[in-house]
């Protein structure tokens, strides 16, 4: 189903390239982080990530940590 409204196709986009980048750099995932300026993670993603500027990769950080903990 295609949506014609471009204004409802754009929060669909923004939302679905949102879960990507949470997923691909181990960010916590919420919805309504989307467009909310006070959230850390929609910070990152919208401010350093859409602007190419390099942003941390939570899951090599952890898995870090792990290491250094066994």
């Amino acid at each position: 189903m295609a949506i014609s409204n471009k204004k409802t196709s754009k929060v669909f986009d923004d939302l679905e390239g949102f879960r990507d980048f949470c997923v691909e750099y181990g960010y916590s995932y919420r919805t309504e982080d989307l467009y909310n300026n006070r959230s850390h993670v929609w910070r990152l993603y919208n401010q350093r990530f859409l602007q190419g500027k390099p942003v941390k990769n939570m899951w090599e950080i952890d898995g870090n940590r792990n290491r250094k903990s066994r």
